[in-house]
C-alpha cells in the first residue's frame, strides 16, 4: 500500500520511499492500478472542517505548543502526500523535476517525523487534536501541472513561510526550547521547497511561450474560489530567498488586500 492509501502515520512515513521509487518507474501501472491516487489520503484519526476544530490555547503553555506542533504536523504530511501524488499525476513532467519533487517528498516527511516527535516531547501524541484536509483539497485531478506548481509550491507552501515566521517570533518570545527549534529547522529548509516552484513555474511558462507574470496573474483569479484564504502579511525578504521577484510578490499582495477587504467588509455587515 503507497503512503496516500495508508492510514498510520508513521507507516506512512516509513513507507515514503519505496511509494516515491513506485511512482517514479510507474510500477503501479503493470499492477493494473490505473491511478493510483485516492480521492482523500489515509487519515488514522479525525478529520474535521478548521472551524469545528477546539480553540487555540497560548504558545506560553505547554497545549499551544503541541496543538502547533500536531497542527504543522498535520500540514507537513499533506505537503509530503502532495508532493507524492505529483509524481503519480504528472508522470509526463521532465524528469529533474520528477526528481526534485521525490526528494523534496522525503524531506517533508522528515519535517513531519521532526512535529510528532517534538510533541511526544512535550507528553502530546498524534491524534490529541482533530486535523484538516484544506491543502489536499486545495487541488483537482484536473489542474495542470503549472496549476499544482502554483497551488501547492508557490500558494500553499510560500504562505507557510509567511506564517512560520510570524510563529517564531512569537515562540522566540516564550522560551519555547524544541518547539521553536523544530519550526526554524522547517521554516528555512521550506525556503527550497517554494524556490523549486518558483524555477520550475518560470521555465515550464518558458516552455510554453508565457509570459509568467500574466500567467500569475491569470491563473491566481481562475483559481482563487478554492485557494485557502491567507492573510498572513506576507515577508518579502524570505520569499525572495525562494525565487519571488518583486513583480510577482506585487501580484500576491493584490490578492492578500483582496482577501483582507472582503474579510473586513464580512464583519462589518
Amino acid at each position: 500500500m503507497n503512503s496516500l492509501h495508508c492510514e498510520n502515520v508513521y507507516e506512512k512515513i516509513n513507507g515514503i520511499e519505496s511509494s516515491v521509487q513506485e511512482a517514479m518507474t510507474g510500477s503501479w501501472r503493470s499492477r493494473g492500478i490505473g491511478h493510483d491516487v485516492p480521492d482523500l489520503p489515509g487519515r488514522d484519526i479525525q478529520v474535521l472542517p478548521p472551524l469545528l476544530h477546539p480553540d487555540k490555547v497560548g504558545l506560553s503553555f505547554r497545549e499551544g505548543q503541541g496543538r502547533l506542533l500536531h497542527d504543522l504536523a498535520s500540514i507537513e504530511l499533506q505537503a509530503m502526500e502532495l508532493a507524492l501524488r505529483g509524481l503519480y499525476d504528472y508522470p509526463e513532467a521532465p524528469e529533474q523535476f520528477k526528481q526534485e519533487l521525490a526528494d523534496l517528498c522525503v524531506s517533508e516527511a522528515r519535517h513531519l517525523k521532526l512535529c510528532l516527535d517534538g510533541l511526544e516531547k512535550l507528553d502530546f501524541k498524534w491524534g490529541d487534536w482533530p486535523v484538516h484536509l484544506s491543502l489536499w483539497s486545495a487541488v483537482d485531478k484536473t489542474d495542470t501541472l503549472l496549476d499544482r506548481i502554483f497551488i501547492v509550491h508557490r500558494y500553499l507552501e510560500g504562505s507557510g513561510l509567511d506564517a512560520g515566521n510570524q510563529l517564531l517570533r512569537r515562540l522566540n518570545g516564550v522560551n519555547a526550547g524544541d518547539s521553536e527549534k523544530v519550526l526554524y529547522v522547517i521554516n528555512t529548509e521550506e525556503i527550497d521547497h517554494v524556490d523549486f516552484g518558483s524555477r520550475w513555474y518560470r521555465s515550464l511558462c518558458k516552455d510554453q511561450g508565457l509570459d509568467y507574470i500574466q500567467d500569475l496573474r491569470e491563473r491566481i483569479q481562475s483559481l482563487r474560489p478554492r485557494l485557502p484564504k491567507r492573510m498572513e502579511k506576507i515577508n518579502h525578504e524570505l520569499r525572495k530567498k525562494a525565487g519571488f521577484e518583486e513583480a510577482e510578490l506585487q501580484v500576491f499582495e493584490d490578492l492578500r488586500n483582496s482577501f483582507m477587504e472582503r474579510y473586513d467588509k464580512g464583519r462589518s455587515n
